[in-house]
């Protein structure tokens, strides 16, 4: 098993409606859990990259689909110099689809394109949301993607599927966290007024130049990544599409 260090917090949101009430995050005794989550868990950027970043996600969350292009746009950025890590977080009381909507991801994750239906369930999430007949929309969206949509409807009632959201599920329960969306940045949780592009890049380049002034090799967000890291990201998403 993996052991992941990470700080204890309070709910970052409440519930996952984005329009909760904030709560303060302190920085208090460092938790350590030994659940790893879905193994290998889907990331971007680069395996060994030393700032991580972890989002607990339910498909269903406004905020969530919100975050959706925030990211895409931080990943194309730092490329290697950051590792993106999503974990299915579905809050099954309050959102009947969630956890559907979290193994169909996962299926299509069986076929290599896990982020191409993440970014197809975001954008389509209130017609799915509240839609009686989820699965169907799940199917469809399998087919704009290119799956094998027969494969598809095995593996959205297989195990495979439904055990890696579970293995996500219960990481986020051993962390604690019972909101959405969560973001720990090198296992430090993120506030709801940090949500955002701007704020989200300022903690990323000041933990990257935390490696720059201990190891003087990280470079800037702004610099041109090297031949080296950019071989290490086209390896790391080779497998992690």
């Amino acid at each position: 098993s993996t052991t992941t260090t990470t700080t204890t917090m309070t709910p970052t949101r409440t519930s996952s409606n984005s329009n909760g009430a904030a709560k303060p995050t302190p920085q208090s005794t460092p938790l350590t859990t030994t659940v790893a989550g879905a193994q290998p868990p889907h990331f971007k950027g680069a395996q060994n990259s030393p700032v991580v970043i972890e989002e607990f996600v339910d498909f269903q969350c406004g905020t969530c689909a919100a975050m959706g292009p925030i990211f895409n746009d931080i990943t194309a950025t730092y490329g290697s110099r950051i590792k993106f890590i999503f974990r299915n977080f579905p809050l099954t009381q309050i959102h009947p689809n969630a956890y559907d909507a979290s193994v169909a991801a996962e299926a299509a994750g069986l076929q290599g394109k896990f982020w191409e239906m993440q970014n197809l369930l975001f954008q389509n999430q209130q017609r799915w949301s509240t839609a009686a007949g989820a699965r169907t929309l799940f199917e469809s969206y399998a087919d704009t993607i290119g799956l094998d949509v027969e494969k598809f409807k095995a593996d959205l009632s297989g195990m495979t599927a439904k055990q890696r959201v579970d293995a996500d599920m219960q990481r986020g329960r051993s962390l604690n966290i019972n909101s959405t969306p969560t973001i720990l940045i090198n296992n430090r949780p993120v506030t709801p007024q940090q949500m955002n592009s701007e704020s989200l890049k300022q903690i990323i380049d000041g933990e990257l130049a935390k490696m720059s002034d201990g190891q003087n090799q990280t470079a800037p967000a702004s610099a041109t990544k090297s031949p080296q890291s950019a071989a290490v990201n086209s390896s790391a998403n080779a497998g992690n599409k």
